[in-house]
């Protein structure tokens, strides 16, 4: 059996707000719109190598104590990653470098998860 990818669903309590995360800040491409009642519930974000399923959540936001998904991104320049982030309005926090081996920073989207950026720290 060979597995040829995996593309993780991920929820979404208003996905047009979403799509500013995906689209403008990550330059992920929407496409597969899927819609109810003139209303976006599902699409299909993506580059030449990656591919997300956002999907229309039902209930309440997400909790604050919640600890759902989380993805962690490498970045081809970290610094740029975080400064266009940042002039888009996120909430990103100081780059640190970590004891581990890695730089990162990190944010919390609208729904609530947390995206982590990192790259192996230069010696």
């Amino acid at each position: 059996m060979t597995i040829k990818a995996c593309v993780p669903v991920i929820p979404s309590l208003d996905l047009n707000k979403s799509l500013r995360f995906w689209v403008d800040g990550l330059g992920f491409t929407a496409d597969q719109k899927m819609e109810q009642e003139g209303r976006l519930v599902g699409c299909m974000v993506h580059n030449e190598q990656l591919y997300f399923w956002l999907n229309q959540r039902a209930g309440d936001p997400i909790p604050e104590a919640y600890n759902g998904i989380g993805l962690y991104w490498t970045p081809a320049n970290l610094a740029k990653t975080r400064e266009h982030l940042k002039q888009l309005g996120f909430a990103v926090s100081e780059t640190e470098e970590r004891d581990y081996g890695q730089t990162e920073f990190f944010l919390t989207d609208d729904d609530g998860y947390s995206h982590c950026f990192g790259v192996a720290t230069k010696a």
